[in-house]
């Protein structure tokens, strides 16, 4: 879910105050949504 998408939903005026506040939340999900297209896509020396 893209970050303004929360920001609006918890009625932040913008994305800054939503990153800050839930920034332990935010990083993690990110870095493992990240790791599993890593997994998923072929790496650029593999080919298609």
């Amino acid at each position: 879910m893209p970050l303004y998408k929360i920001a609006l939903s918890v009625r932040h005026s913008g994305t800054q105050v939503t990153e800050k506040v839930y920034r332990q939340q935010i990083r993690p999900m990110l870095q493992n949504e990240a790791q599993s297209m890593e997994l998923t896509l072929p790496s650029p020396d593999q080919g298609p």
